[in-house]
């Protein structure tokens, strides 16, 4: 995978992560942290972050 390729698909992650972000606390703060929703968010969430984190690891560069 090219370092542009890989660049590109770090910047999406982290606009997903951040989004996914948003969504849990918003939910947290509506229905409860322990909600299934708020706790589907997390999962993705950790999902996500695990999958930057490989990226970073590989390839590290600052954005």
């Amino acid at each position: 995978m090219s370092l542009q390729k890989v660049i590109k698909e770090a910047d999406e992650l982290i606009n997903q992560i951040n989004n996914i972000r948003s969504l849990m606390i918003s939910t947290g703060m509506r229905k409860g942290f322990t909600d299934l929703q708020t706790l589907k968010y997390s999962e993705e969430l950790d999902k996500l972050l695990n999958k930057y984190q490989l990226i970073n690891l590989s390839f590290p560069y600052k954005s």
